[in-house]
């Protein structure tokens, strides 16, 4: 394993796109054929995507890690930008009454996205360079928090209370690791309880899925709608699943059965087994990116590793606890099987990050 690492990650981060396109095709095919007239119309669009995110692994895994050290900066300063877009009145694309995206061309991006892989290489870069006072409050903790929270704070102005949430798990995560105190970390945590408790409560949706998620069947028919038609799709599916193509939630019982709730549909149709192969699939990246982050050569290429693997494991931790009903819906797809190009684009720089970090570590 250790001399194949890279091809691991490799094989496993090929494998998961294969499957999403063949997921997604399987889940919109009917909506997209009523929608717009073209069941391949997601298909294809999602083929366009995987284009991209292979073209960006491929250039990320050719870039030398240590080059983006003097990018750091300009990379939140675009990535605080781009946030900034959709919060400007007719600039942002609106969809669910959020602004979380900016259309560029005919392509929609996402700039959240960006902004989670922006954070994880200035806290590389920041934690790295601040080794001997990563354990102060005035260096090693102010900093990243102000940092963090600005992005956090923008994410939050679309709203997305899910996204802003994993940004924070994130700064949280990398702190950790990082050495900073917990005492500052836990006192921070607690202070922020009273703001989120309100954040919550007084968004009547946000606690409309709270409830929901604490009892889904007896909000079934309101905001517990979605689980339970998950719940459904998974029990039917059984160990082998309906067969592909043969499910039955996707035919306007589960909404927008192809982007966070796919894995219901993975479940419903390969069953057990395939969602057992997805979930192998994920572990045998994360367990790669912790044998990169192990050996990397220096601690920037260490807390960089950490950082892509908090970002493709939390977030497909997250969506699969989403979707069965162990966390509240969060709206976070499924790295490299829900459809959408932001994500597939972002999660793949990170392996192609990830990569190249692997190979600086073997050269002599």
């Amino acid at each position: 394993m250790k001399r194949e690492t890279d091809k691991v990650i490799i094989a496993a981060t090929l494998i998961l796109m294969t499957i999403g396109v063949v997921m997604i095709y399987s889940a919109s095919y009917i909506v997209a054929d009523q929608r717009f007239g073209d069941g391949y119309y997601f298909l294809k669009k999602q083929l366009l995507h995987i284009t991209l995110g292979l073209l960006v692994l491929i250039g990320a895994m050719r870039f030398p890690y240590h080059y983006y050290r003097p990018l750091v900066y300009p990379l939140l300063i675009l990535s605080t930008l781009l946030l900034l877009i959709p919060l400007i009145s007719g600039a942002g694309v609106e969809a669910g009454g959020s602004r979380r995206w900016v259309q560029v061309g005919h392509f929609v991006f996402q700039p959240s996205e960006l902004a989670k892989l922006s954070l994880i290489i200035y806290l590389a870069y920041f934690f790295s360079s601040k080794v001997d006072k990563v354990r102060t409050f005035k260096v090693g903790f102010l900093p990243p928090i102000i940092t963090g929270g600005i992005l956090i704070g923008l994410v939050l102005k679309e709203p997305d209370f899910g996204g802003a949430l994993f940004l924070a798990a994130i700064l949280f995560f990398m702190m950790f690791v990082a050495g900073v105190r917990l005492r500052y970390v836990l006192a921070l945590v607690l202070a922020s309880m009273p703001l989120l408790y309100l954040m919550v409560v007084r968004v009547g949706y946000r606690w409309n899925r709270i409830i929901a998620f604490l009892d889904p069947w007896k909000e079934s028919e309101g905001a517990g709608f979605q689980v339970v038609q998950s719940f459904i799709a998974f029990g039917s599916g059984g160990l082998w699943g309906r067969g592909l193509g043969k499910g039955g939630q996707k035919l306007f019982y589960l909404p927008e059965a192809h982007t966070d709730f796919i894995l219901s549909i993975v479940g419903e149709e390969l069953g057990l087994i395939g969602v057992s192969l997805i979930i192998l699939l994920f572990v045998l990246i994360l367990y790669g990116g912790i044998r990169v982050a192990l050996e990397a050569r220096d601690l920037f290429g260490a807390y960089l590793a950490t950082g892509v693997v908090a970002l493709i494991g939390l977030q497909a931790l997250i969506n699969m606890g989403v979707v069965t009903g162990l966390l509240p819906p969060k709206g976070l797809p499924l790295p490299f099987i829900s459809y959408g190009g932001s994500s597939l684009i972002v999660s793949s720089a990170a392996i192609g990050i990830l990569l190249n970090i692997y190979y600086r570590s073997r050269e002599v």
